[in-house]
C-alpha cells in the first residue's frame, strides 16, 4: 500500500485474493486494506468482482487462493461457526435491496440482531428504536417493509446493520435501487452514524456520487485492484 496513504491501523485485510465461480475467475489477485473507523469505496464496471470481494471480506464466501485477516485472526481459515458469530458481533452487512423480512415490521427487523444475541426483547425494540430514529424514520417502526419507500426502507436496513455496534459494515450497493434524493439520504445517514460510532464501512458502489462519500477509493478491472486513491470530492456530510 501507499505510504503516504498512511494512518490508522487496517483492521481488516486482503491479500492476493484469487476466487473462481464455475470457469470466470472473479478475483485475480486483489488486494485491499481497510483501516480502523474509515469509509473505503470500492468501484468498478459491472463484473470488475466487487461483489466477490466484499464476500470474501465478510466470510461469506472463501477465497480459492491468498489471505483475509480481520483484527489478527485470519478469516479464510476459520471454522463456519465463528465466521457466523463475527457476522453476528463484528460485521454488519447491507445489501441492495436490503433484504428486510417482509413479515415483521421495522423496529422488528432492527431488533432481531440483538434478540439472536440473546438482548430480552424489551431492550432491543428500545435500541432498535433508538437507532430508527437516528437514521430518520421513527415514525415508521410498525410499519411493514412493504408499507415503506425504497429509502425508507434502506435505512432501516442500515439501522439494522449498525444497532448491534459492529467494527464494520459491509455495504454492497447500498443506493443501487434509490433515486439520487433517497440515495443522498442514505448515504449522509450512513457516513454520520458510522464517523459517530467509529464504524469503518466498506462500500461497494458504481456511482461517483456515492464514492465521493468515502476517505477513500480503491478501483476493480477484472479482478484486480488497477487504482487508490483518497477522496477529494466534497459532498454534504
Amino acid at each position: 500500500m501507499n505510504e503516504k496513504n498512511a494512518g490508522p491501523a487496517p483492521l481488516l485485510t486482503a491479500r492476493e485474493l484469487v476466487k473462481e465461480h464455475g470457469r470466470t475467475r472473479a478475483l485475480r489477485g486483489a488486494s485491499v486494506e481497510l483501516r480502523e473507523g474509515e469509509i473505503l469505496a470500492v468501484t468498478g464496471a459491472s463484473g470488475s468482482g466487487k461483489s466477490t470481494l466484499l464476500h470474501c471480506l465478510a466470510g461469506i464466501v472463501r477465497p480459492d487462493e491468498g489471505s483475509v485477516a480481520y483484527a489478527g485472526k485470519r478469516l479464510d481459515q476459520l471454522p463456519e461457526k465463528e465466521l457466523s458469530e463475527l457476522r453476528r458481533t463484528d460485521f454488519g452487512i447491507v445489501f441492495q435491496f436490503g433484504q428486510l423480512i417482509p413479515e415483521l415490521t421495522a423496529v422488528d427487523n432492527v431488533a432481531l440482531p440483538l434478540l439472536l444475541a440473546g438482548t430480552d426483547r424489551r431492550a432491543a425494540r428500545e435500541r432498535a428504536g433508538e437507532w430508527l430514529e437516528r437514521f430518520g424514520v421513527r415514525g415508521q417502526e410498525e410499519q411493514r417493509p412493504g408499507e415503506m419507500s425504497g429509502g425508507q426502507a434502506q435505512r432501516v436496513s442500515l439501522a439494522r446493520a449498525l444497532v448491534t455496534a459492529p467494527k464494520v459494515v459491509f455495504a454492497d450497493e447500498p443506493t443501487g435501487a434509490l433515486d439520487s434524493l433517497a440515495s443522498e439520504q442514505v448515504m449522509a445517514a450512513l457516513t454520520h452514524a458510522a464517523r459517530e460510532s467509529g464504524t469503518a464501512v466498506l462500500l461497494i458502489t458504481h456511482d461517483a456520487q456515492t464514492a465521493a462519500y468515502a476517505d477513500r477509493e480503491v478501483t476493480l478491472k477484472d479482478g484486480v485492484v488497477v487504482s487508490e486513491a483518497d477522496v477529494t470530492l466534497e459532498v454534504s456530510r
